[in-house]
């Protein structure tokens, strides 16, 4: 019965718009590959790695602009990305002494696999006790861009000026994904194939604060939950693992994929965490209670784990929460986009897109951008729905309050399963 209610629910996901790689003599060449995309956390930038060593940076408020301009309506309609337009520019309008915010296009010097924005709050002071030796002095409208590259290398930019900042130097292999700690720190984590995770402190001036090692194989992708205090990273050999990002100790492993994990990412609330692997899954976990609530099976009926650790044709390749955690974005290798409704588990709209590699959401949760291996970037509205009192309520208390904390209260057992996730 579910099955039939899903399938009658799905629709189309909104197309909104591309941003594709000029026709090069040598565009079939590998390193062509968009790996990673980026929003800046406060709405004002979008950056995607376009192949062969590029990355581009390019004002999102204008993005939405020329899409609903080029597109005229197609997959849209023009007041939607007009109204979404005026959401993300007041980002744009922070910028001291700058009239708008401005396109770059960056030369790395490398194929760019990982990229992160970075935002400094004042408040936010250096772990390191030097504070007025340092080189750099970030401000509070300051915005930053990491890239991480095939050489083991991470370069640091200024986003506004598009100037090369800072040259991290320490890893052995390719640095695979890259982020910042959400509370304005300038905390950066690199996952890499050498096994190991790196923290560094951009407000020391890029130095190296801890070696993270536990992976035994490929670090694909790290995340911070959104108060930062804990970090998930994932990677060959099944790997979820949860760290202690205030004194940098690890947590726990959570067990359950049957292959490759290759992507993670944190509820806005905090409350879950949602898993991708080659193992045709996504998994939404309690990761406080080390947990499955939610599997989203990319294949029916679901394989056995044999066939599912093996070289199958459903590998998930990125998984992204929206704003209003009531969503999920997925992309596969079966040539399709899904936008999971949490609560009807299954996908509320699916759109088609080949090789695509890597999503995430807009800041304002509205938009999905995809990435592909020709170096494009497609882009989808969010399906709308209004979030009922009682959902906003329950984000509203998980921000403040974990799993256990929330089983303490004495309240009846239903809304202990409701606010924990048991009952989406």
């Amino acid at each position: 019965t579910n099955c039939l209610v899903s399938i009658v629910n799905q629709s189309d996901a909104k197309f909104i718009g591309e941003l594709l790689v000029p026709v090069a003599p040598f565009d079939q060449k590998s390193g062509c590959e968009a790996w990673t995309v980026a929003f800046a956390p406060n709405g004002s930038y979008f950056a995607w790695s376009q192949g062969h060593r590029i990355v581009k940076l390019i004002p999102w408020a204008k993005c939405l602009k020329n899409f609903s301009v080029g597109h005229g309506g197609e997959g849209t309609n023009a007041s939607s990305p007009q109204r979404l337009s005026r959401q993300n520019s007041d980002g744009g309008q922070t910028i001291p002494g700058v009239a708008e915010p401005r396109e770059h296009t960056i030369d790395c010097g490398d194929i760019v696999w990982g990229l992160a924005f970075g935002s400094s709050v004042p408040e936010k002071h250096s772990r390191c006790v030097n504070i007025e030796w340092h080189r750099f002095k970030f401000g509070q409208d300051q915005l930053l861009l990491a890239t991480g590259l095939n050489n083991g290398r991470i370069k640091i930019w200024d986003v506004y000026t598009g100037k090369l900042l800072l040259n991290l130097m320490d890893h052995t292999d390719v640095v695979r994904d890259l982020t910042f700690a959400p509370d304005g720190s300038l905390m950066l984590v690199s996952a890499s194939r050498d096994k190991t995770l790196r923290v560094w402190d951009l407000k020391d001036d890029g130095n190296m604060v801890k070696v993270l090692r536990r992976h035994q194989n490929w670090v694909y992708c790290s995340a911070f939950s959104p108060d930062s205090s804990i970090l998930c990273s994932v990677g060959a050999g099944k790997t979820v693992f949860l760290w202690n990002m205030d004194n940098y100790t690890f947590i726990r492993k959570l067990e359950g994929h049957h292959n490759d994990v290759v992507s993670c990412e944190f509820s806005p609330d905090g409350a879950l965490l949602a898993t991708a692997s080659y193992d045709t899954r996504v998994i939404v976990w309690d990761h406080q209670k080390a947990t499955i609530l939610l599997e989203l099976g990319h294949l029916f009926p679901p394989p056995s784990p044999i066939f599912a650790g093996g070289a199958n044709d459903r590998w998930v390749r990125s998984v992204s929460f929206c704003r209003d955690v009531c969503h999920i974005a997925s992309v596969a290798d079966d040539k399709l986009v899904r936008f999971w409704s949490i609560e009807e588990r299954a996908p509320q709209a699916i759109a088609s897109l080949s090789n695509s590699l890597c999503c995430a959401f807009s800041a304002e949760g509205n938009v999905l951008a995809v990435g592909t291996r020709d170096g494009s970037v497609h882009f989808w509205e969010c399906p709308r729905s209004v979030a009922s009192l009682q959902h906003i309520c329950r984000m509203a208390l998980r921000r403040v309050m974990t799993t256990q904390q929330v089983e303490a209260l004495a309240i009846p057992t239903l809304l202990h399963d409701y606010l924990t996730y048991r009952v989406m």
